[in-house]
């Protein structure tokens, strides 16, 4: 089985009635909280998505008879690690990085893959001593850029988070995350013509992502543009519509608008995809829950 030293959740497959003229003062209120969920959302891109297939017992069998065949070689127990995690299993995950990492120090791609157990697992600074480790070991390394930016944006802060995007762009990244965390901070700071600029460009690098959507469209409705706005959150919903962000922006278009009746059915379809998504629940309150 072939097997790379750049395996990474990512890339093995382990991411609102108002008149468009003015908007009144409520509104802009109601903006201002869903952009402030909307970045919080983004950083979701790098949480891993659990996939059951690849923690199955066949797969994980699979991956663990290679291991006996190289028990020395790190890159067996990288790949193993990376199938336990995005199976949702942690702690064999964080076995496995362990070990590759003692057998092979170096394993810069490893710690990367460990930080994002550890972040998984809520355990913030490890996460964040790991992908330093990463990048003292290869100063070039994008996706340790991205993964520590995401800690940073989750932790308010905002500067270093920024300056981690644009390291891994100024390295040429195609990763897409990099452009989408670095345009919610410039979302973050009311300078949307940049912030719609690094949207784009996230999407055009993972066109299949819902997140870059949904954040464009937020910079849209900070201009007012509700068409392209809502255009944005309805392919978002297209892409994946079990993402309870993407149905409470669509409702936010539908409110500002002033049809309650389509905002009330698509914030109560996020409510029941997340019953904790408070956008979707402040949404549901202003609208009236009524049939």
């Amino acid at each position: 089985m072939a097997m790379t030293t750049s395996v990474n959740f990512r890339t093995s497959n382990l991411s609102l009635l108002v008149s468009k003229r003015a908007i009144a003062l409520p509104a802009l209120a109601i903006l201002a909280a869903i952009s402030l969920s909307g970045c919080q959302t983004a950083s979701t891109d790098n949480v891993i998505r659990i996939d059951k297939a690849q923690g199955s017992s066949e797969n994980i069998a699979s991956l663990t008879s290679v291991i006996n065949a190289n028990p020395q070689d790190p890159e067996g127990y990288n790949v193993r690690g990376t199938a336990y995690g995005r199976g949702g299993d942690f702690n064999r995950a964080l076995g496995d990085f362990n070990q590759a990492i003692q057998l092979n120090p170096k394993f810069y791609q490893a710690y990367a893959n460990r930080a994002l157990i550890y972040r998984n697992m809520g355990k913030l600074p490890e996460a964040i001593g790991d992908y330093n480790a990463a990048l003292q070991i290869n100063p070039n390394y994008d996706v340790a850029y991205i993964g520590r930016g995401n800690l940073y944006r989750q932790a308010g802060r905002d500067n270093d988070a920024f300056n981690d995007y644009s390291k891994a762009i100024s390295l040429g990244t195609t990763d897409g995350r990099a452009y989408n965390g670095r345009g919610v901070i410039y979302q973050k700071r009311n300078q949307q013509d940049k912030a719609i600029d690094d949207f784009s460009k996230a999407i055009s690098l993972s066109p299949n992502s819902p997140e870059p959507y949904n954040s464009r469209g937020i910079s849209y409705l900070a201009q007012n543009d509700d068409d392209n706005a809502f255009a944005d959150f309805n392919h978002a919903i297209d892409l994946n519509n079990k993402v309870a962000e993407s149905w409470a922006n669509q409702a936010f278009v539908y409110e500002r608008k002033g049809d309650k009746a389509k905002a009330r059915r698509s914030y109560q379809h996020a409510v029941n995809l997340d019953p904790n998504y408070q956008p979707a629940k402040d949404g549901l309150a202003r609208v009236g829950a009524g049939a």
